[in-house]
This record gives structure tokens, C-alpha cells and sequence, in this order.
């Protein structure tokens, strides 16, 4: 008989981590002129962390964290060689959608300008077709 693993318990613990650390960055956020200023510094500290900043590193953390419960929840096994010929595990797919996501990013910087919001869309199309392809 095999012993059940209780992934929910650990998935619970990281979404609500989560949860609670984007609400208390969202009590950083600076007022200015009666609005929040969701471009404003957070701190005065040697990094200037921005909510944008901080959420970008915290949804980061988040992944990893996800990642962590899956395995835990059901371990990966045998990698798999995909349409790039060479052998992935789950974590690994997950590198190479983060560090092709800021590839994404930093060419819509440079091409289009500094609205993102389309370079997000094709960064998550590109991770789906990673973990589904790769």
C-alpha cells in the first residue's frame, strides 16, 4: 500500500504566502496627490524597488515554490527529449521559459518600447509551448 502525500496542505501554505506578501507590498505603495503611486519608490534603501519590481520577483518565487509542490506531489521521473533533441525534466523547462520570458522581454524593450503587456502574452504562449513541446 502506497502512503498518500498531502500536496494540498503545502500548496495552500505558498498561495497564501503569496497572497499575503503581494498585500503587504501593496500597503507600501506610496500615495502621492490622494492616488497611489504604483511607480513610486517602495523604500529608501540602495535598490529602487518599485511595486512592479517586487511583484515581477515575487511571482518568480512563486513559480519555484509551485514547481517544488509538483514534485513533491508527483516527482517528475525519467526526463523526456523533445522537438530540441536533448533530454528535459520539469525543472528545466522551467528555465528555459524564464530565461527565454526575459529574451522576450528585454527584445520588446528594444524594438516596440516600454509597453509589455503584449511581451507578457507571448511569454506565457512561449513557456506553454516549452513545457509542452520541449
Amino acid at each position: 500500500m502506497t502512503a498518500t502525500r498531502h500536496w494540498q496542505i503545502p500548496l495552500a501554505i505558498v498561495l497564501a504566502v503569496y497572497a499575503a506578501a503581494v498585500f503587504g507590498l501593496t500597503t507600501l505603495v506610496p500615495v502621492k496627490d490622494g492616488t497611489r503611486d504604483w511607480f513610486g519608490s517602495l523604500g529608501a534603501g540602495w535598490m529602487a524597488w518599485t511595486f512592479p519590481t517586487a511583484l515581477f520577483f515575487l511571482t518568480i518565487f512563486l513559480l519555484l515554490s509551485l514547481m517544488a509542490v509538483w514534485e513533491y506531489a508527483s516527482p517528475g521521473g525519467n526526463p523526456r527529449v523533445g522537438v530540441l533533441r536533448f533530454e528535459t525534466t520539469r525543472g528545466d523547462r522551467l528555465f528555459l521559459s524564464l530565461l527565454g520570458s526575459a529574451f522576450i522581454h528585454l527584445a520588446w524593450l528594444g524594438l516596440v518600447g516600454p509597453n509589455l503587456w503584449w511581451a507578457l502574452a507571448l511569454s506565457l504562449v512561449y513557456a506553454v509551448g516549452v513545457f509542452r513541446y520541449v
